[in-house]
């Protein structure tokens, strides 16, 4: 089930949907750092707001190179 509100921590499998990539490229972005996260009970965890903010930042970087 999709985290409903900003502040709701959502499952790796939640931002493999959201952002529409396998579950396997969440857990490598993750993991190198390059997607905003954090474990809990060693488990991934994603806040929807930190997403959106990363998201803003890869629309800036990709329109800087265009």
């Amino acid at each position: 089930m999709m985290a409903d509100t900003p502040d709701q921590a959502m499952t790796v499998r939640d931002v493999a949907g959201y952002l529409n990539v396998d579950e396997k490229t969440v857990y490598r972005l993750a993991k190198r750092g390059d997607l905003p996260g954090f474990k809990v009970a060693g488990a991934w965890r994603f806040k929807r707001s930190d997403l959106d903010s990363w998201i803003d930042q890869q629309k800036k970087a990709a329109q800087n190179k265009a």
